[in-house]
């Protein structure tokens, strides 16, 4: 028998084996683009479903040429490539997207604030700090963090004494990077405000969601916002396409923000890739964020962001304090007999305490009885047997 023939479609690369490409890879086989994987290690969560991958260092240049080589495109699980390592792939012709010059501001949140402050986007007061000293005359309490680095609550710190800079700035030293202090925002919540945009100027505007975080992982997502002002989610939507356009980002852009308690959103975060707080759309909207990003990245039409309902909440399994129990596959009988609209997304990984393990997402025109569902089966996928699973 003859072997198929080479498919016609552009191949896409992805860097980064994490969950996030791996949901990239579903649309992908749908849309029939050929994607190539770089993972981290072996049996990572992408590398599981992506047959064309290599295991290497994504800080390794000449890892990147050889698996970016022949691709259309390239793109990321997440933002930690070196930048000089993207420009360098950029002037070997790769199509790098987002580019260098988008994604450092998502690398560095220090260039990240300088800009967006030229830009004249609301952000929380800050400055570079050097010692405890620098942080006494900023301002005590305050929010620490490494300027590169930080993800998930790691590398962010908030302090009320000389003593508590200790940690942060030996932290960074070691690192290498430097501290960024920032006001600590008296907040009512945390919104985002997603976004894609092609490489032609077309961009696709999700509705502004809430979000609620734990130990600085996001825990629970609700879609859309409930009680948020239309204006202020105008916005708040106005402020991810503009940083958008103006720092040229190429495919999913997350924006997460804080709504004070006297009614203004401030800029907290950029995430120049899919977005924890954009998994609802993948059974919400019309067209997901992972779909879109793919689209955005190889300049195809953008699909709707509209929502298929009118709430939509999303929770994340973590990982108990017992990693023993259960395994995630054993909770599948309980969840989705008891709801048969759930939709219920797992990510390969061995459960660990506080490890993204999975997600779930319900759907409805009622939101308590979304939050209700989707709280239950994140509960019972976790093993946590208490009030929420009862």
């Amino acid at each position: 028998m003859s072997a198929d023939p080479q498919p016609a479609a552009p191949t896409v690369a992805i860097i980064g084996g994490g969950q996030l490409a791996r949901m990239m890879a579903q649309p992908a086989i749908a849309l029939g683009l050929p994607v190539r994987l770089l993972a981290e290690a072996p049996g990572v969560s992408a590398a599981q479903v992506v047959v064309d991958h290599e295991v290497g260092d994504y800080r390794d240049l000449e890892t990147l040429r050889r698996v970016t080589a022949g691709c259309a495109v390239v793109t990321f699980d997440h933002e930690h490539v070196p930048t000089d390592h993207l420009h360098a792939l950029e002037e070997a012709g790769v199509a790098v997207r987002p580019g260098p010059q988008a994604l450092v501001h998502a690398q560095d949140k220090a260039v990240m604030r300088e800009r967006l402050t030229a830009l004249e986007v609301p952000c929380p007061r800050h400055a570079v700090v050097a010692d405890a000293d620098e942080v006494a005359g900023f301002g005590f309490p305050c929010v620490l963090k490494t300027t590169r680095g930080g993800y998930d609550g790691k590398g962010v710190w908030v302090v009320r004494t000389r003593e508590d800079c200790v940690e942060p700035f030996a932290t960074a030293a070691e690192a290498g990077v430097r501290i960024l202090a920032e006001e600590l925002v008296d907040f009512r919540r945390e919104l985002s405000a997603l976004v894609a945009r092609a490489p032609s100027g077309q961009a696709a505007a999700y509705p502004v969601v809430a979000s609620t975080q734990t130990d600085g992982i996001c825990h629970e997502v609700i879609a859309p916002a409930p009680d948020l002002d239309p204006a202020l989610a105008a916005q708040a939507q106005h402020v991810a396409l503009h940083v958008a356009g103006e720092l040229g980002v190429t495919g999913v852009l997350a924006v997460e923000l804080f709504e004070t308690t006297d009614g203004r959103i401030l800029v907290n975060e950029l995430a120049m890739r899919p977005h924890n707080t954009g998994h609802w759309t993948q059974d919400g909207a019309v067209t997901s964020q992972f779909e879109n990003h793919l689209r955005a990245v190889l300049d195809l039409p953008l699909g709707s962001p509209a929502p298929r309902a009118t709430w939509t909440v999303m929770v994340n399994i973590l990982g108990g304090p017992d990693p023993a129990v259960g395994r995630l596959y054993d909770g599948y009988p309980h969840a989705l007999a008891r709801d048969p609209h759930l939709r219920v997304h797992l990510y390969g990984k061995a459960p660990r305490p506080g490890r993204k393990v999975g997600h779930v997402n319900a759907y409805g025109d009622d939101l308590e009885d979304c939050l209700e569902r989707a709280r239950h089966a994140a509960a019972w996928f976790r093993g946590d047997l208490g009030d929420e699973s009862e």
